[in-house]
C-alpha cells in the first residue's frame, strides 16, 4: 500500500493500493475467503481487509515479500502440519509472494473458524439461556 494513501476503508480500497500482480492475488484471497464463508461479512480493522462471521474469522494484508493471513492462534494450530513449510507466528501465517499461494489450504483454515465462532457463538447463547432460566427460577 502507498504509504501516503489514507487508511483504507473498504477490501476495494485496500487492494486498489498495490501493484497489479499484488492486487491480483489479494483478489484471489478475496474470492477464495468469499466462497469458503459466503455469509461473512467484509470489513477493515487494523488498516488490514478483515471477514467477520459470529466474530472476525480472518484477516490478510500484503507486504513486500508475503502475504500475511491471521487465522488467530487456533487457525494456526489446527493446520500446524500443512502450516510446517510457512513461516509463522502466534496468530500470523507468511505466504512469500515468489511462491505459490496455497488457496486450498486458506478455504480450509477459513472453513475452520467458521466452524470454530459457530461452536462459540452457540456455547455462549447455550450459557446465556441457562443463566436466565436460572434467574428465572430465584
Amino acid at each position: 500500500m502507498n504509504k501516503q494513501q489514507s487508511v483504507p476503508t473498504t477490501i476495494d480500497e485496500y487492494i486498489v493500493g498495490f501493484p497489479d500482480d499484488v492486487q491480483k492475488i489479494l483478489e484471489k484471497i478475496r474470492t477464495t475467503i468469499k466462497q469458503a464463508a459466503p455469509e461473512a461479512e467484509e470489513t477493515i480493522k487494523y488498516a488490514m481487509p478483515t471477514f467477520v462471521l459470529d466474530g472476525n474469522l480472518v484477516y490478510f494484508a500484503a507486504f513486500q515479500h508475503h502475504i500475511g493471513f491471521y487465522p488467530v492462534p487456533t487457525g494456526i494450530k489446527a493446520f500446524q502440519k500443512e502450516l510446517s513449510a510457512y513461516k509463522t507466528g502466534k496468530g500470523s501465517i507468511q505466504f512469500p509472494l515468489d511462491r505459490e499461494i496455497p488457496f486450498d489450504l486458506i478455504t480450509k483454515i477459513v472453513k475452520f473458524r467458521v466452524m470454530e465462532n459457530a461452536e462459540r457463538r452457540a456455547t455462549k447463547a447455550a450459557t446465556k439461556a441457562a443463566a436466565k432460566k436460572k434467574s428465572v427460577k430465584s
